[in-house]
């Protein structure tokens, strides 16, 4: 309501009847019937207040106590409406903001505003000769914006308007025109092998060259539809994808639930300068799949399409409830970016005038001399046999029969001894190999890998046909690992991989940095996020004992068999993997270990894969104890650190049971010494550790 021309602050009803102002009640009465006082009696010519505002009734014209003019006012009006009368929140009266649309309806021709356009009133409204709209007074029925309050802070509008940080939604745009080719040849390369096994087979015959260049025809005309119906649109608080032309569909991302934004580019997307955009969000695909992806769009808009989503969810993210708007951190984290900025997908740096060379840190480049590495790896050393049982299965796949047959007849007629020196030729060329084929495969995988860091997030690219962009946002990384196998170990090599939350197929979006040496790893590892300063602890000789039964009994037994049946051979091999297995025990005992710096937690375990897992104390969550019966008998257990990042819990091997609860309580002691029980007075000493 309004007195003396002026704006009288109010307050929302309670059970959604309006505003309550000064004088007046939610019901619209009259101060006096509030306060317990006889409600008077409505002057003649003048409106019931107790029926004031209600649906079917007409607002009253209150005179103007200092001569102005006479205006429409209802009990619903309030401070943060802008002078709106009660047809502005009605959605069947022309005027004002539809509350169920959201749109103006003072500015919709048909309304029926040019109706009331020569008396200022709203539609319903009592009018009169004099009311004459005042020079400052907007008219009876247009839409005029809320006030902001004294303090500055914006007025919260109650009648459908966001409140979020980009009103404006960026236009529907559609995947590059060179799509109708990427996605064709992506087909093509699927049919190669069987049209040329077919046009082999048929000898070149006109139905089978005619359904060969059918299937060509249908691919090109599946490309073209596919840049017709696949579109996608980011809007102030969502991506909306869609795509399909007989079955459409249309799926929407909310944007503060984004977790990832990858673009990828073959060869292919590199010739034709597109790439593909793919999005994880939280809770999003079931199968690990990701939630969107945009095949393919051009690579710059790639590059700005993952800058606007990860800034935008970050905005989101960062609500400030204070202020009443929603901003997100510059690159370093220190304050709040410009919302505009962030619609734009200008970088921080540009949104003050800088420059995105200036902030974005490159903190690894791949050397030359670390592709050798590739040697070390297990995984890469197998790459020859498995180009063998690829190149068997193609064979085997478009020979079928015949090629079985003629391998199967060389090998019966051909003389056992040439035979066997071929084999061991064959077997000694592969072993030759290994490295050679290790080093060239783990080129094309990490070529040219970098790690920077820009806009608040870890950038890792890497890949020689393949290029793949992997975009980290550094509040999700709670930690990292270090790995390694013996080989690695022989060369003080490491690799090293991000523990983040929320990341689907971790083992491949999570790598930081390749095999390298240990010292520049770890150099690394420093200037990116926060290492481990402390040091490990070892684990109780009975965790040795387990081991070497672990690693030698099975063989022990198999000798002892060996020896009863008088199998010599039986009885060597045994010995020897006994031997190995002694070893290896050692080494896994060696590698066993957990410690804590104040600040990040470390757990260490593994020979074949040794890993150290380094978390943030922030991260942990909860612990487990658990204990086999040999494991009670020994006194250890295995201590389980529940983080809400990574493989979500990271296992301490054979620990101590007393020392790991004592371990586990100075770290989290909010969490873990509410459980523990202390002995009996002089049961145990006052050095004894409580048990948990």
């Amino acid at each position: 309501m309004y007195d003396d021309g002026a704006r009288t602050p109010g307050r929302r009803d309670q059970d959604g009847g309006g505003w309550v102002v000064p004088g007046r009640t939610p019901s619209g009465d009259a101060r006096g019937e509030a306060t317990g006082a006889a409600p008077r009696e409505p002057v003649p010519g003048e409106a019931d207040p107790r029926t004031e505002g209600r649906a079917g009734t007409a607002p009253a014209s209150v005179p103007d106590r200092g001569g102005d003019p006479p205006r429409e006012t209802s009990s619903g009006e309030g401070p943060d409406q802008g002078g709106r009368s009660a047809q502005a929140r009605a959605p069947d009266q022309g005027g004002g903001r539809d509350q169920w649309t959201g749109r103006d309806q003072g500015t919709d021709p048909d309304q029926g505003m040019a109706a009331h356009q020569g008396t200022g009133s709203a539609p319903g409204a009592v009018s009169s000769p004099a009311q004459a709209p005042s020079a400052d007074r907007a008219p009876a029925g247009a839409h005029t914006p809320p006030d902001d309050a004294a303090d500055g802070t914006p007025a919260r509008d109650w009648w459908g308007e966001s409140d979020s940080a980009f009103p404006v939604a960026e236009p529907v745009r559609r995947l590059s025109p060179r799509s109708m080719v990427v996605g064709p040849i992506n087909q093509l390369r699927n049919l190669v092998v069987p049209i040329a096994v077919g046009l082999f087979v048929g000898g070149f015959n006109p139905w089978v060259i005619g359904a060969s260049a059918a299937a060509v025809v249908a691919l090109l005309a599946g490309g073209l539809v596919t840049w017709r119906t696949v579109s996608y649109e980011v809007g102030p608080e969502r991506l909306e994808i869609r795509s399909g032309l007989v079955r459409r569909s249309r799926r929407t991302i909310p944007l503060e639930r984004v977790r990832g934004v990858d673009v990828t580019s073959t060869l292919l997307h590199r010739l034709l300068g597109v790439a593909v955009v793919r999005i994880e969000a939280a809770a999003g695909a079931p199968g690990g799949s990701e939630d969107g992806k945009l095949d393919a769009v051009d690579a710059a808009e790639a590059e700005r399409l993952r800058r606007v989503l990860l800034d935008r969810r970050a905005v989101l993210a960062d609500d400030a409830p204070e202020s009443g708007t929603r901003g997100g951190r510059d690159a370093e984290g220190k304050g709040p970016r410009d919302a505009a900025a962030v619609a734009a997908g200008t970088p921080a740096g540009n949104a003050a005038g800088g420059s995105t060379a200036d902030d974005t840190v490159t903190h690894f480049s791949m050397r030359p001399s670390w592709y050798l590495y590739g040697a070390l790896s297990l995984a890469y050393l197998l790459t020859p046999f498995a180009l063998l049982a690829t190149l068997f299965g193609v064979i085997q796949q478009s020979a079928g029969d015949r090629a079985a047959d003629f391998v199967l007849d060389w090998v019966t007629t051909t003389d056992r001894g040439l035979l066997t020196a071929l084999s061991a030729m064959a077997v000694g060329v592969l072993v030759l190999l290994m490295p050679v084929f290790a080093v060239v495969s783990y080129s094309f995988t990490h070529w040219g890998f970098s790690l920077r860091e820009r806009d608040g997030s870890l950038v890792a690219e890497r890949g020689l046909f393949t290029r793949r962009s992997v975009t980290l946002e550094k509040r999700r990384i709670r930690g990292h690992e270090l790995l390694d196998n013996p080989l690695e170990r022989t060369r003080r090599a490491v690799r090293l991989r991000a523990i983040v939350t929320g990341l689907g197929d971790a083992a491949n979006r999570a790598v930081l940095l390749p095999i390298g040496p240990r010292a520049a790893v770890e150099a690394v590892l420093t200037r990116a996020l926060t290492p481990f300063r402390g040091s490990l602890t070892p684990h109780p000789r009975a965790a040795l004992y387990r081991r070497w039964i672990r690693a030698v009994g099975p063989f022990v037994v198999l000798a002892g068999v060996g020896l009863v049946v008088e199998w010599t051979w039986l009885v060597v091999v045994a010995s020897v993997l006994a031997l190995v297995g002694v070893a290896l025990g050692l080494d896994r005992y060696r590698s066993l270990g957990h410690g804590y710096d104040g600040t990040m937690l470390s757990v260490r375990s593994g020979s074949l894969r040794r890993r150290q897992a380094t978390v943030e104390r922030s991260a942990v969550i909860g612990w487990t104890w658990t204990q086999t019966l040999l494991q009670r008998r020994a006194g250890l257990a295995d201590l389980q650190v529940t983080v809400g990042a990574g493989e979500g819990g990271y296992t301490a091997i054979d620990a101590s049971q007393r020392r790991s609860v004592a371990f586990a309580a100075g770290v989290t002691p909010e969490i873990v010494r509410p459980f523990l029980v202390r002995p009996p007075t002089g049961g145990e000493g006052p050095g004894h550790t409580p048990k948990g």
